[in-house]
């Protein structure tokens, strides 16, 4: 990988081999999609094809979950079974990170988020992620927070737990070695 966010042939190849891999093993997901359009378009947008690699390479496990028949854009979420292990033990946002007085993160959410070109899923996405398996059953995720929570210094993470998604609330200078975050990718 460069800085100039483009992989090299046999990055993508080798990318394109596992996403292939995970959207035939999970077709429930992402029914009436054909990979050869997907593949097709994911080849016309290299920047996206980058950010797909960067959720991969930090364990989020990504696969395809909806195709916007409006944008005509599709969607990427991590699937990982739980908060991928590469995004985890962050601060929510810089303000969160920046309060800490001791014992900082490397890293927040919403920093790494943008640095990959994703986005932090809505509570109503992480819902709908919980509709197509369980996931962070043993861990949790921040999501993306309104401005008016955010600004009383909270921010929100969600969990799946006795068959239910929880939504939780913490201080967005927080951080726990169990709460990383989920994202999603239009291509």
């Amino acid at each position: 990988m460069t800085n100039d966010k483009t992989l090299s042939t046999e990055q993508q190849d080798e990318l394109l081999k596992a996403i292939k891999f995970r959207f035939e093993k999970n077709m429930d997901r992402h029914q009436e999609i054909e990979w050869n359009h997907v593949q097709a378009k994911l080849k016309k947008h290299p920047e996206k094809l980058w950010s797909l690699y960067e959720m991969e390479r930090t364990g989020g496990e990504p696969d395809l979950v909806e195709h916007d028949h409006s944008t005509d854009e599709y969607v990427f979420y991590d699937c990982s079974p739980e908060s991928p292990k590469g995004r985890r033990s962050v601060c929510y946002d810089r303000a969160g990170l920046e309060s800490r007085k001791k014992y900082k993160p490397e890293n927040t959410a919403i920093d790494m988020a943008t640095v990959m070109g994703i986005e932090l899923l809505t509570e109503e996405q992480y819902r709908t992620l919980q509709e197509l398996g369980d996931f962070d059953m043993k861990t949790s995720s921040w999501v993306q927070t309104p401005i008016d929570i955010r600004e009383q210094g909270g921010a929100l993470f969600c969990d799946y737990r006795y068959g239910h998604v929880f939504v939780y609330h913490n201080g967005a200078s927080s951080y726990y070695g169990a709460r990383g975050f989920r994202g999603l990718l239009r291509v």
